[in-house]
């Protein structure tokens, strides 16, 4: 389509993989996200917005070393659903992937382009590192509140993941972007198409840390969570997802939308 968010000028000649899905104002790639950030020219990315593995789920190695599904679900049987990859590293070999794509992607993104990752209280420590080692400046941290959790007699209740943020040099004030919230409260989907899928308006809120237009990678997709949110705020987005099955479910829910779109314009031209 004519209008169609044009890979080619955003990615180095011959890296654009050989599977993805694209619409007018995205893109969701089917590949490796060690290799694909590289393929991004500098300067082309005005946002980074994603939820990376964690490689959490426990204390001890074996725990981390369950299936994702295990570990982050009570699914079981035909409910279950797709695991996902890259969750199985310990702490050390999390942290030194994490800070090569970190600093690869930094390389995309504009002056000033701010990042948010979300993490739980496990890696909190391990992502700072990361982030501040791949060059990024480290500007704080927002609270995702999930309002409830499973409570344990004598403990607090584990209910808030994190987003820590941050930013590719000087960020001006002067950025078209209003003051966002600290802390956000949304309950954890109901129905969810991802095993560790975040709220659809938790993440229209986040990607609003883009200043209006943008264009914002998220380098684990999933089931295009970020990509469908950055969209419906009037954003332009990239996602990159290597587990086949979410790869399809986020192309699946970015046709919807791009339907609805394609149907209403063509109503509206016929009246």
């Amino acid at each position: 389509m004519e209008n169609e968010l044009k890979l080619n000028e955003i990615m180095r000649p011959g890296t654009i993989p050989e599977v993805y899905s694209s619409g007018s104002d995205w893109a969701i790639l089917n590949g490796d996200t060690l290799k694909l950030v590289k393929a991004f020219l500098p300067g082309t990315l005005d946002a980074v917005i994603t939820d990376p593995p964690y490689a959490s789920g426990g204390a001890k190695q074996n725990d981390r070393n369950r299936t994702t599904n295990q570990k982050y679900s009570s699914m079981t049987g035909e409910k279950a659903l797709p695991d996902f990859d890259g969750d199985q590293k310990d702490q050390r070999s999390w942290t030194h992937w994490m800070t090569e794509w970190l600093y690869d992607v930094r390389k995309a993104c504009k002056s000033g382009a701010p990042i948010c990752l979300f993490i739980d209280w496990r890696q909190y420590p391990a992502l700072t590192d990361a982030l501040q080692w791949a060059g990024w400046i480290w500007r704080g941290t927002a609270v995702w509140d999930k309002t409830n959790s499973r409570p344990q007699k004598g403990r607090f209740r584990q209910q808030s993941e994190f987003i820590v943020w941050g930013s590719n040099g000087p960020m001006p004030m002067s950025r078209p972007v209003s003051c966002l919230p600290g802390v956000f409260r949304y309950g954890n989907p109901q129905n969810r198409v991802h095993v560790t899928e975040k709220p659809l308006q938790l993440m229209r809120d986040v990607v609003k840390i883009c200043e209006p237009g943008g264009l914002i990678l998220d380098p684990f997709a999933g089931a295009g969570t970020t990509v469908l949110a950055s969209v419906l705020e009037g954003y332009r987005a990239v996602g990159i997802e290597v587990t086949e099955a979410y790869y399809q479910v986020g192309c699946e829910r970015m046709a919807v939308i791009e339907n609805a779109r394609n149907q209403a314009e063509q109503k509206a031209g016929e009246a």
